[in-house]
């Protein structure tokens, strides 16, 4: 099963695509889609969106995994990363992939074991799950491989039961 996972963001958003094999998890691509602030937001979602068309062509995942939004104190933020999460799931439902949801505890709880863990130990446990000789930068990339592996994780306990 090939997974794309996404860290949705408008400045960064994290992505990281993964194929599972039995119990192994494999790296295909991690990166990130960045977009710069002074250039005005309908362009900026629209390089997210044909960035996220050319992965969706590219890589043919079978299985969309993001994370959810999250409460957030900066409304200005949240609104932002909202726009940007309406535009991938966009982009997910365009290319017919099914789409899952998980929060940042969930994640967390599926990579660390725990769903408190902070991000260097998110980062620390993707480097070690994904057996990778660095940890992937910028943080946002190490998320979007996160929530892939959450998803792995999930996939596989749903398909037991």
């Amino acid at each position: 099963m090939i997974t794309i996972g996404i860290d949705p963001g408008i400045a960064i958003t994290g992505i990281g695509i993964t194929k599972s094999t039995g119990n192994k998890i494999i790296p295909i691509y991690y990166g990130a889609i960045e977009t710069h602030s002074k250039t005005p937001m309908p362009e900026r979602l629209d390089q997210l969106y044909c960035g996220l068309t050319t992965l969706f062509n590219t890589y043919k995942p079978e299985s969309m995994a993001v994370e959810s939004l999250f409460f957030n104190k900066n409304v200005k933020t949240a609104l932002t990363v909202g726009h940007a999460r309406g535009i991938i799931l966009l982009a997910g439902q365009q290319a017919g992939v099914p789409i899952f949801h998980y929060t940042p505890p969930e994640i967390k709880l599926a990579v660390c074991g725990h769903g408190r863990a902070d991000k260097k130990q998110v980062q620390q446990m993707v480097k070690t799950i994904l057996k990778l000789s660095a940890t992937p930068k910028p943080d946002d990339v190490a998320d979007g491989l996160a929530i892939a592996i959450c998803h792995t994780h999930s996939y596989r306990i749903k398909s037991l039961t």
